[in-house]
């Protein structure tokens, strides 16, 4: 393997044409560069739609009510039904898979004007209705403050949580808003809490940063909703999915309700651990595509590898009748060969490998820093595993596109090797 007059022979055969040779080593240069950079832009688009859904439970599912499409016990189709506040308690005796659950009212909203104001300052913002277990499912940081507690529900205080951009519309710069009173439709509201969300790109109803969470009671007080609620956020235990919880759910609100058992869209739903799983699915559909694009490519060049082999193998023919009659046994020739054809792949494929690694390092530098919203594409670097791989995928292209000349030239005799011109 480290004889030196078998690697100076190669670098004599690959240096004698430095063009052809450069071409050929080339077309592996490019296919692994191309392979790196459509595996890099595949991570840093996965990393940045990950990135947008980060910190949100991603065992969760979201219920609401839809008119009815079909008649049902004497109901007529098209019928207007309202979650109660008994169902609360009914879907946490009736599901076991059932972990966290957190109904929801939205007050209002931004449409009708401004509904908040505060001394001389008013502003339109998304108004909630929350139980303390709405920042289990979609978590904020608090930056000053509190979030809802129970003795809020329990006691249907009047106090706020309110959004970042919130206090800058309403309150003065440095102003402490915790014990301030605001004004939402025309009640009043002590803030005790200042938020902001750990995720703004999933929105429900509004921009996060624009709304303000009032403990649940005191919200369907105000509102005069009596035992109305709006949704239902649930979330499953441990590993189970949320699909059973939803089915489960699903059929239970339908019998408590009077709506047909067949009837599919009186129930909306978002299940976020269905989503999550599809696009982890489509993300591993693109990596599997990549690979089979940028194998592809890389083949091609192995390909004209193994045809430049070929050539250089009939112009050495009478070089390895030679060889051949002063005792060189096939597998000694046929190692040559091979060597060569792993060296000039290795080299162009690492060359490539580099190059395409440091492409989307650089890339990585020089993104703007991840936000919270609009951040689709983050990190598009390559995994330790996958260059370690790449690099095996081209030593053993290069022993491939050797081994065809290789056998070639191991079957010509000896007589016949020396006699051509």
């Amino acid at each position: 393997m480290f004889d030196r007059d078998r690697w100076q022979e190669i670098w004599s055969s690959l240096a004698k044409n430095k063009v052809r040779t450069l071409l050929t080593a080339f077309g592996v240069f490019w296919g692994i560069f191309m392979l790196m950079i459509m595996l890099g832009s595949g991570n840093g688009l996965q990393n940045g739609v990950t990135h947008g859904m980060k910190d949100i439970a991603s065992n969760s599912v979201f219920m609401w009510t839809r008119p009815t499409t079909e008649p049902y016990k004497g109901l007529p189709r098209n019928r207007r039904f309202y979650y109660r506040n008994e169902d609360i308690k009914a879907l946490k005796d009736n599901i076991e898979e059932l972990d966290i659950i957190s109904p929801r009212l939205e007050g209002g909203g931004r449409r009708s004007g401004d509904n908040v104001v505060y001394k001389q300052n008013a502003g339109a913002f998304s108004i909630y209705g929350d139980y303390p277990q709405w920042n289990l499912i979609d978590p904020c940081e608090i930056i000053s403050g509190r979030f809802i507690n129970e003795l809020d529900i329990e006691n249907a205080r009047k106090v706020a949580v309110i959004g970042e951009r919130v206090y800058e519309i309403l309150f003065e710069k440095e102003e402490d808003p915790l014990g301030k009173y605001i004004r939402i439709n025309g009640v009043y509201f002590q803030v005790v809490g200042v938020f902001k969300p750990k995720n703004a790109n999933m929105n429900f109803g509004g921009d996060k940063e624009q709304s303000i969470h009032l403990p649940f009671t005191t919200l369907q007080k105000a509102y005069n909703y009596g035992n109305i609620v709006g949704w239902f956020a649930l979330t499953s235990k441990g590993n189970l999915p949320v699909s059973i919880v939803e089915e489960k759910a699903t059929k239970l609100l339908k019998e408590r309700h009077k709506v047909a058992p067949n009837d599919n869209r009186a129930i909306g739903s978002f299940n976020l651990d269905k989503e999550f799983r599809q696009m982890t699915g489509l993300f591993a559909g693109i990596r599997g595509l990549i690979w089979v694009v940028g194998i592809g490519t890389l083949l091609a060049g192995v390909i004209g590898i193994s045809n430049i082999m070929l050539v250089i193998v009939k112009e050495r023919t009478k070089e390895i009748g030679i060889m051949r009659a002063l005792g060189a046994s096939p597998a000694k020739v046929i190692a040559q060969i091979v060597t060569e054809s792993v060296v000039l792949t290795t080299v162009a494929g690492y060359a490539g490998l580099v190059a395409g690694v440091f492409l989307m390092e650089l890339v990585d530098k020089n993104l703007p820093a991840p936000t919270a919203q609009d951040t689709m594409f983050l990190h598009p670097v390559i995994d330790f595993q996958v260059a370690v791989m790449s690099l095996l995928i081209i030593v053993v292209s290069g022993v491939l596109a050797g081994l065809i000349p290789a056998r070639r030239a191991v079957s010509i005799k000896p007589i016949d090797a020396l006699r051509y011109e």
